[in-house]
């Protein structure tokens, strides 16, 4: 049963699990799924594990406790260290950390894991992944996502912070797509998150360090495998940006997902990879391949039965915007995107009045997260922001 259980540091006799030792291939569960199968249940989104606390779940945005006993050193390693094979574990010992995927039972669950060391110590943050990928309608995500499927090129960006659903939102995306079309999509990540079913469209899907040894080589090998639509995973760099342009370039579809705040901002981030004498290439590069970029944040639901639902902010590449990024006038992609309404593109303060309206989330938390709390008090009251005029 989950609880916030001890607080930090304290005792208690009752062990976690009883020690067992690794487990060899056919025998019993690894000890540790156990306290994945607590995440399960629950239905939390993350796992967390460190010395010196007892388990605890993100479970609707907040960390809880489980009711055991804080883990030790000792019990981190024998829990965690059998779970790596032995190029996992080397890069943890010459890295410091190391992602990979987990998968509970018969493809019961999978969690995307990362595992580092922390003040010498072992620590676990796993984030679950649904096995089945849910539609639009089910995440709650704007009716506008399913025109982003329909490019036949070009590059399609998620931005957000670290758990604000952009991996499943892209899911939902390629899973339309293949329901559809008759397509090849590959998918290159690390690791690998939703594992995808293939339907008129089939998929292949890479990750590194498992089926290919870098980025630079997977993302080379990818266009001549003859692929429709490309899944990049994260924007990380410059070597991954100029792989999912020049996909895009030669007429792919391709996806990725970037950490930025809002659709204006990511422009501002991808220029921030690159040096400053290379930013006219590549806002030129944008202004030609960009085709949407889809900001999102989670919010806490007040719908009986939904713990989270997305924000999204729709910034859709029509001339005024490629006009916009080719120039540089960033600080008027916002006013862009409320000109463009019509197209299907939305602002966080649009999208915030509408889930409001639509009973998803409260005034109060719709008002934490405004852009511009003012402005949305005002459209909230039916009041439009004027758009002044960008051209």
């Amino acid at each position: 049963m989950a609880g916030h259980g001890h607080s930090p540091g304290e005792s208690s006799s009752s062990p976690l699990v009883p020690p067992a030792p690794p487990v060899a291939p056919g025998g019993k569960e690894p000890e540790v799924n156990k306290l994945f199968r607590m995440v399960m249940k629950h239905e939390a989104s993350d796992l967390h594990l460190k010395a010196g606390q007892p388990p605890m779940m993100r479970m609707r945005g907040e960390i809880v406790r489980m009711d055991m006993r804080p883990l030790s050193n000792e019990d981190m390693e024998r829990l965690l260290l059998p779970l790596l094979n032995p190029n996992q574990k080397k890069i943890l010992d010459e890295e410091g950390g190391v992602d990979y995927s987990y998968v509970v039972g018969q493809d019961e669950c999978r969690f995307r894991v990362s595992l580092f060391r922390q003040r010498g110590r072992l620590s676990l943050i796993s984030r679950r992944v649904n096995t089945s990928i849910p539609t639009f309608e089910k995440l709650g995500l704007p009716a506008t996502i399913g025109s982003l499927c329909n490019f036949p090129e070009g590059l399609v960006i998620l931005a957000g912070v670290t758990g604000s659903g952009k991996s499943t939102t892209i899911a939902s995306m390629l899973d339309y797509i293949a329901s559809r079309e008759p397509l090849h999509i590959l998918t290159v990540e690390d690791p690998i998150e939703f594992t995808y079913v293939d339907k008129k469209s089939y998929f292949n899907q890479r990750e590194i360090g498992l089926d290919c040894v870098s980025w630079h080589k997977a993302l080379k090998d990818a266009v001549r495998q003859d692929p429709d639509v490309i899944l990049v995973g994260e924007l990380r760099d410059i070597e991954t940006f100029e792989a999912a342009i020049h996909a895009a370039e030669t007429g792919h579809l391709v996806f990725g997902t970037i950490h930025a705040a809002s659709a204006a901002t990511t422009i501002n981030r991808i220029l921030d990879l690159f040096p400053p004498e290379k930013h006219g290439a590549i806002r030129q590069a944008l202004a030609n391949n960009l085709k949407a970029i889809v900001a999102q944040k989670l919010l806490k639901s007040i719908k009986p039965g939904v713990g989270r639902v997305p924000t999204n902010e729709i910034m859709i590449v029509n001339p005024i915007v490629r006009k916009l990024i080719s120039e540089g006038r960033d600080s008027s992609l916002l006013d862009a995107i409320r000109m463009g309404y019509q197209e299907g593109m939305v602002d966080f303060t649009e999208n915030l009045r509408q889930l409001v309206d639509r009973g998803d989330i409260d005034k109060a938390t719709a008002l934490e997260v405004a852009p511009n709390p003012e402005q949305l008090k005002m459209a909230m009251k039916g009041i439009k922001v004027a758009t002044p005029g960008i051209l």
